[in-house]
């Protein structure tokens, strides 16, 4: 009897890849890594830091292979500025990174943790070192959010997750600047009842362009007697209306099973921001924070996480 699911991702064998062990300045943990490929074929990671008094900001690590080798910034890349920016009261978040073409610039996604809640923030940069911050563009609570590489009718879109209590969902929100947004447009809601996905979902890295249509992979929240579950699933949505939702799996493809997944500062959780796509343009290459305490990474192809939800959806 085989009762194995389908193994969509891999574990890499050097998992964790990153711990606070390997932080160059003292930290509690690090995790949820937003990742970016350079032209130089650098791996990327901005990562989510959390520092002692229990406030995050984003440090940049990155490797010429994207396993290890890690070159961190000696100090925090991206720190949050409340003085600057009053929204950022205690602390930063939870990044994503789209590269723009018609810019030429990197747009990072962010959420600023103000004391209304947390909200969506944006920002821009050429090279990593310097950041221009465009602040709140989702008034709390808002969150898990990320802009489409390209516009969609004329119009910027960004996907993000407004909470409304108990339950949260994905949405899209249109802007012709980047500032001012939109015909804002349900994607998928949370399921109801008994489902992995019954209480909170949310887009984790930004979606990937296929022939297909937007591929996405979301988390999910279970709520259990022993507590959450945050598990990962698959859906698809339109490339030209992406609030239109073609195909959603219906079970969880990857989930906290290791020790560093299941044990941390909050257990049993498996929650990426970041992906990189290999030169054959199918081997992913994701990069999530375990437990809120550390990074792992896992390797899959995007040919067989379309196959699978062909079969599944």
């Amino acid at each position: 009897m085989n009762n194995q699911a389908a193994e969509l991702f891999r574990r890499h064998k050097l998992n964790p890849i990153l711990t606070a062990n390997d932080w160059p300045y003292p930290i509690n943990s690090v995790f949820n890594p937003a990742a970016a490929l350079l032209p130089d074929g650098t791996t990327l990671l901005l990562c989510r830091v959390e520092d002692r008094r229990g406030h995050s900001h984003l440090t940049i690590a990155r490797s010429s292979n994207g396993v290890d080798d890690w070159q961190i910034d000696a100090e925090p890349t991206m720190p949050a500025e409340p003085d600057k920016y009053p929204e950022e009261l205690w602390g930063i978040e939870d990044p994503r990174i789209t590269f723009i073409p018609e810019l030429k610039k990197y747009a990072i996604v962010y959420t600023a943790y103000t004391h209304e809640g947390p909200g969506v923030a944006l920002a821009f940069t050429e090279d990593f070192r310097s950041f221009e911050r465009y602040g709140v563009i989702m008034p709390p609570e808002d969150k898990d959010a990320a802009l489409l590489p390209h516009r969609i009718g004329g119009n910027w879109a960004l996907i993000h997750r407004p909470v409304s209590a108990p339950r949260a969902h994905m949405w899209i929100s249109y802007s012709p600047d980047l500032l001012h947004w939109g015909s804002h447009k349900l994607m998928m809601e949370a399921r109801r009842g008994a489902w992995w996905d019954a209480n909170k979902i949310g887009l984790s890295p930004p979606p990937i362009e296929t022939k297909h249509g937007w591929l996405v992979i979301y988390h999910g929240v279970k709520h259990t007697a022993a507590g959450c579950i945050y598990r990962l699933g698959l859906a698809l949505f339109d490339l030209n209306s992406p609030e239109r939702c073609i195909k959603r799996g219906d079970e969880w493809v990857f989930g906290p099973t290791e020790p560093y997944e299941q044990h941390g500062d909050v257990g049993n959780v498996v929650f990426p921001c970041g992906y990189t796509v290999g030169a054959d343009g199918d081997t992913i290459h994701l990069y999530y924070g375990a437990a809120d305490t550390s990074i792992g990474l896992a390797t899959g192809s995007l040919s067989a996480l379309l196959e699978w939800l062909e079969r599944n959806g």
